[in-house]
């Protein structure tokens, strides 16, 4: 019968790193592919409404969103605490919807613009006036489908 001896120098063996690139650039690749980037930052502060009814948007790539609430406190010394529109990155007029539209519109391919979406994305305590200057503004630029963005209302 042979003898086992126990080697008394055991070692741990150096860990293999040789897959370790790969692993990192796969994540890396996932999270470039999976992450999307914030398309606008907020000039205006908004706590949205409650609703009991809410479905979601389907493409977003066909909607354009116009947010109207009170400046963020960065710029609520300048421009006060009355609700302000927002387009993009900047702040506008009613009169200033017309334009944006069209550019939005332009944006898109030429089969998608009859579904373009407009959706109003207002503060709670926003006034009714200048939501309705907004619609004005927007049946003036014959974008009819609107919609109004809420949160659920939780029970």
């Amino acid at each position: 019968m042979a003898k086992f001896r126990k080697n008394d120098k055991g070692e741990i063996p150096a860990l293999n790193t040789s897959s370790l690139p790969d692993i990192i650039f796969m994540l890396l690749f996932f999270f470039m592919v999976a992450t999307t980037m914030k398309e606008t930052e907020y000039l205006v502060s908004m706590k949205y409404p409650e609703a009991t009814e809410i479905k979601k948007l389907e493409k977003k790539s066909l909607v354009s969103f116009i947010y109207i609430g009170p400046p963020t406190s960065a710029y609520r010394a300048q421009l006060g605490s009355e609700p302000r529109i927002q387009l993009n990155d900047r702040f506008a007029t009613p009169e200033d919807i017309q334009a944006y539209i069209a550019t939005e519109r332009e944006k898109m391919k030429e089969a998608d613009r009859p579904k373009m979406t407009v959706s109003i994305k207002a503060d709670s305590n926003t006034k009714m006036k200048i939501i309705t200057d907004v619609k004005q503004a927007l049946r003036k630029a014959s974008a009819l489908k609107i919609n109004y963005s809420a949160r659920q209302k939780v029970e």
